[in-house]
């Protein structure tokens, strides 16, 4: 299970995120690869890509954060536990980047 970041397929002019991108986009890519190259044996390589989060590093819900995510709130760790919850229950998927992100990847 990897952690990435929905900046990846939707970059916003209002957050840097070169770095974010150049890592996690490759991140995004090794996923479909493994998930292929392992498949045979049983092993399932899955990424879940991640909005803003309401961390100690993010801690209010700002109305510029919050707008970033079209459901208009700024994501809960619950919400990543559940899709991380998801993608271990379900047998039958791999390779797949889940975009738990309010949905910011789908566009403004």
């Amino acid at each position: 299970m990897n952690i990435s970041t929905s900046l990846v397929d939707q970059p916003s002019s209002q957050v840097p995120c070169a770095l974010a991108s150049l890592t996690k986009g490759g991140l995004n890519a090794v996923t479909r690869e493994l998930a292929i190259e392992y498949a045979a044996h049983g092993i399932r390589v899955n990424t879940v890509s991640l909005g803003v989060v309401r961390t100690p590093m993010n801690p209010d819900a700002t109305p510029e954060l919050a707008a970033r995510h079209p459901l208009g709130r700024m994501e809960e760790v619950d919400d990543v536990v559940q899709a991380i919850q998801y993608l271990e229950r379900a047998a039958f998927v791999t390779g797949e980047i889940l975009h738990v992100d309010g949905g910011q990847s789908a566009g403004r």
